[in-house]
């Protein structure tokens, strides 16, 4: 099985990659092409290519112009990498990502998302009344935060958000229409009723998020404990996915398995289907980068 938390996975030509929190010792990647198997395909950030030590987490990969960026957590704080597949190497570029705009405050769980005009937004965490979702823009480097443009989208509130700790974390990014779905999960991560819900928005500048009624809409799913920090893409099909992790069982929390099920986005409303879900099993020990 494949022990990977707060997954992510790109499309890129036909080969599905998948990132996540695992490591001690910076970001693994996995390569699959049909979602079930996957080959390990080493570490896609080695952690000396960073400045950090520690707490490797929750990373995301876009390809953008001609390279690959990484969005990740390292020792509580915000980091860019970049690299020229979507393996890697990646390398870190400059320092702490939002030191311009908070200082050397902690933050976590790094989401970018592109308007229609092709506007960068991060979507992240930070530990201010519990753990809060925030938003920024971003200059056109896909990296700077633009002053004066910092938000707060919104707090766990709801009761289901609150069933154990005061957390809203892992934000991640659909668009459809007109109307932005910002993903997110509530609860600590070792609560067995860590969830996911969504909130909406038709203005991402205004930074106004309406959070959906019917939340949450992925919780202790399919007899699973802990279900949450996911991400949502589009397979080669073109069918909505959604990539997310649960605790290894009832009684235990840890390693943390990774899922597939499938999502669908239809009149306005975001919703986890009831079709099979995909347990992604690794069918190698290693996989070489030149074969």
């Amino acid at each position: 099985e494949i022990f990977l938390a707060d997954p992510y996975i790109l499309l890129e030509d036909g080969i599905y990659y998948a990132y996540g929190t695992e490591s001690d010792s910076g970001i693994n990647c996995y390569i699959s092409e049909d979602l079930e198997n996957w080959k390990f395909a080493g570490l896609a950030l080695d952690m000396k290519n960073t400045t950090e030590k520690k707490w490797f987490w929750a990373p995301e990969v876009y390809h953008i112009g001609n390279r690959y960026l990484m969005y990740y957590s390292a020792n509580e704080h915000l980091y860019v990498a970049e690299g020229e597949s979507p393996t890697g190497p990646f390398k870190q570029i400059g320092g702490y990502m939002m030191e311009n705009l908070i200082g050397k405050e902690q933050c976590i769980d790094s989401s970018i998302y592109f308007s229609e005009d092709g506007t960068p937004y991060l979507f992240f965490v930070r530990f201010n009344d519990g753990n809060c979702i925030w938003q920024c823009q971003l200059k056109e480097d896909c990296i700077t935060p633009v002053p004066g443009t910092l938000k707060l989208c919104f707090k766990a509130e709801e009761p289901w958000e609150r069933v154990k700790a005061k957390v809203a974390e892992g934000p991640n990014v659909l668009c459809k229409g007109k109307k932005v779905y910002l993903s997110y999960s509530a609860n600590d991560y070792k609560s067995q009723d860590y969830a996911v819900g969504y909130a909406t928005s038709k203005d991402v500048a205004s930074g106004q998020w309406t959070k959906n009624p019917g939340n949450p809409i992925l919780h202790r799913w399919e007899g699973q404990f802990g279900t949450g920090h996911h991400s949502f893409f589009y397979d080669k099909k073109g069918k909505l996915r959604i990539v997310y992790h649960a605790h290894f069982s009832e009684h235990q929390i840890g390693p943390r398995r990774m899922y597939i099920g499938t999502a669908s986005l239809r009149k306005g409303k975001l919703k986890i289907k009831h079709d099979p879900i995909i347990s992604p099993k690794r069918i190698d020990k290693t996989f070489h980068k030149n074969k």
